[in-house]
């Protein structure tokens, strides 16, 4: 991970916020032969013990699956929006242009659960993910569907056991090239205009 001291959230329940903010992870792992897997899938958060714990399923007889049955240590990426910044932005335009994004990586080993924590976790994740009431919601389904349903993916639980992140957010410019920053990302659309938000909302300019 790119580390930079100045590169920091301002508060480390920023980076848990962020990380609840984009629960679709990335999680890397490597299989039999040491070789990468890498797969992603949404997550849910709890908290016990004082412990933050990742809750997810995985499809069954997949390579990342797999993998991770024989290797359960794994990595595990939050990432969102990012945008190029160009350097003629700055005020001192003589020097490197960059990219402005915010990522998370924790780390832990996984549990794989039974059938029980399975069905719990799937009724949880569509209240977590559909609207009030959606008749997509498991506890509205065939019982019988979400047997079968069940039958092709595994639950798993991985204690977060270290977080790392990187919230590059040019903290590193003067004020009055950041605020030229802010305001040529809002002019654009998509991912820049968050990044420019993000900004706003950041930490305050380090020397």
């Amino acid at each position: 991970m790119y580390d930079i001291p100045y590169f920091k959230a301002g508060h480390p329940e920023e980076v848990l916020s962020y990380m609840k903010a984009h629960p679709f992870a990335l999680f890397c792992g490597v299989d039999s032969n040491r070789k990468p897997v890498v797969t992603q899938i949404p997550v849910l958060f709890e908290h016990r013990d004082e412990k933050l714990f990742l809750q997810g399923h995985f499809m069954k007889k997949q390579d990342h699956t797999n993998a991770f049955m024989q290797h359960p240590d794994a990595l595990v990426v939050f990432t969102g929006a990012h945008t190029y910044i160009s350097a003629s932005w700055y005020e001192n335009k003589q020097t490197a242009s960059t990219w402005n994004y915010q990522s998370v990586q924790a780390s832990g080993v996984i549990h794989f659960q039974d059938a029980s924590f399975l069905l719990n976790l799937i009724t949880r994740l569509t209240e977590n993910f559909e609207a009030p009431g959606s008749p997509s919601l498991v506890q509205k389904m065939d019982p019988a569907y979400v047997q079968q349903m069940m039958q092709a993916i595994v639950a798993f639980e991985m204690e977060v056991i270290s977080v790392r992140h990187v919230f590059k957010l040019s903290q590193n410019r003067d004020e009055k090239s950041r605020e030229n920053i802010i305001s040529r990302l809002s002019e654009q659309g998509g991912d820049s205009i968050e990044v420019a938000r993000a900004m706003e909302g950041g930490n305050k300019i380090n020397p």
